[in-house]
């Protein structure tokens, strides 16, 4: 069975895969993130599955990096981690650091709520 820590690199390392992503995640785990205009809350690897498959069909190289935690314990983790990537719609370079809190439980995910600055996003994947 996977603790916090393990389920998180295992998320950041499957991202390109949503469906093996998503399904680290308990029946009602949640993924909770600032986007454009609104919050994200996906509830379930069905949900999970098709908002991660979403983001990757906008940006199609979208990988995590330079992962460091700073709180692991075997039911929660919290780190940071990067992502530097082209937007192919507006050509722009989307730079940004995320935070993530990871709750498990039984080996799954059951929360996992990150912050990102959403002014940056904006930028990115916005048309000039």
């Amino acid at each position: 069975m996977k603790n916090a820590s393990q389920l998180l690199h295992a998320y950041l390392d499957n991202i390109q895969d949503p469906a093996a992503a998503a399904a680290l995640f308990a029946d009602d785990g949640v993924l909770e993130l600032p986007t454009l205009g609104a919050n994200v809350r996906a509830v379930g690897p069905a949900a999970i599955e098709a908002f991660i498959g979403g983001l990757l069909k906008k940006v199609p190289d979208f990988r995590f990096k330079d992962v460091q935690l700073f709180i692991e314990t075997g039911d929660q983790a919290f780190g940071e981690y990067s992502v530097e990537v082209d937007v192919p719609s507006t050509g722009k370079l989307y730079k940004q650091t995320y935070a993530g809190r990871l709750v498990a439980k039984d080996g799954k995910i059951q929360l996992l709520r990150e912050a990102l600055d959403t002014l940056a996003a904006a930028k990115a994947f916005s048309p000039d």
